[in-house]
């Protein structure tokens, strides 16, 4: 049923992107993991009729609590499981009414939390941990440093090619995104000389992908984030003020974005840049530097009032005066 599900539906009739589909497929693998732990079997051995409206609760439990998913994480898993059971109700009628209970399942909804980002001192930090003594360390490097400057998406950092990459005149990076969007990102001579460094040693390993795991294939999900996370706890040393954030990739996209905002570009070039459906998702970094909202409020100041901040008299001195 997976498999006619994927290659039948999803690819043939839905044409989904190689993104959402990726997503799909991430989802299973943890779920039918999750199953066959908990019912103590070989996940090829697992039937339809386990899936169940108990067991995708208990799955989505255990993506929040053991593995420390976000909501949003949670109800993309949720959405994948939805649309196989939904495809499945379709082959198998007698099964409509566990599909029609797991469909069932609310969304968790939760208050959107203000976007997380580094500084450019937090950054710079974070990139000076990682060593270049090893393959490995260069390669992370090359690639934290892309994602810093460029505020590419997760999907797309492990969905480059050696050919998205083109460091002649013009340095940039060509990448696909959400709804399959093709865009062009330019490239800081920083940047560029860096990836210019690792390419020339990365020719040499096998497969086509810009950043690979030891057998050329592209790095997983996890695979980044615990490298990332490596990074973040040795750069804390030097810069105490990583302590208090957790640094994921998407944090890397925030940081190139506020870098955008701070230096005044406006919002829909931001847009065009993170390749953005519109200027409303961008919209949310301007609520979370408060020193643009002291900059608007500044330019709203009367001309006889002086600049600054307003800070009231001491209360002792204020009472002495009244007298």
């Amino acid at each position: 049923m997976l498999h006619e599900y994927f290659t039948a539906y999803l690819v043939t009739q839905r044409a989904m992107s190689d993104a959402t589909i990726r997503t799909y497929r991430d989802t299973w693998r943890l779920f039918l993991r999750f199953l066959a732990q908990a019912r103590h079997v070989p996940a090829h051995q697992l039937a339809v009729t386990d899936v169940d409206a108990a067991s995708v609760l208990a799955f989505l439990e255990h993506l929040e609590t053991s593995r420390g998913n976000s909501a949003a994480t949670r109800n993309l898993r949720l959405a994948a499981i939805k649309s196989m059971m939904a495809f499945h109700a379709t082959k198998a009628p007698e099964q409509l009414d566990t599909a029609a209970r797991i469909h069932a399942i609310p969304v968790k909804k939760k208050p959107k939390p203000q976007p997380t980002f580094l500084t450019s001192v937090e950054a710079q930090a974070l990139l000076d941990a990682i060593g270049a003594d090893t393959w490995t360390g260069r390669r992370d490097r090359a690639m934290f440093a892309l994602a810093v400057q460029t505020g590419l998406r997760l999907s797309e950092l492990t969905g480059l090619h050696i050919d998205s990459l083109h460091l002649g005149a013009g340095p940039h990076v060509a990448c696909t995104g959400k709804g399959r969007k093709r865009r062009t990102t330019p490239l800081t001579t920083a940047t560029a000389a860096v990836l210019t460094g690792y390419l020339h040693e990365r020719k040499a390993r096998p497969g086509d992908v810009l950043f690979p795991n030891p057998q050329g294939r592209a790095l997983s999900p996890d695979a980044v984030q615990q490298r990332l996370s490596v990074y973040e706890a040795r750069a804390v040393t030097s810069c105490p003020e990583l302590a208090g954030k957790h640094v994921s990739v998407h944090t890397l996209r925030h940081t190139a974005a506020m870098r955008f905002l701070e230096a005044g570009i406006d919002a829909a070039v931001i847009a065009l840049w993170l390749g953005h459906e519109s200027t409303a998702t961008t919209s949310m970094y301007l609520h979370a530097d408060l020193n643009i909202k002291r900059a608007a409020l500044e330019r709203t100041r009367h001309p006889d009032t002086p600049a600054g901040d307003y800070h009231p008299d001491d209360p002792l001195l204020a009472w002495l005066q009244s007298l």
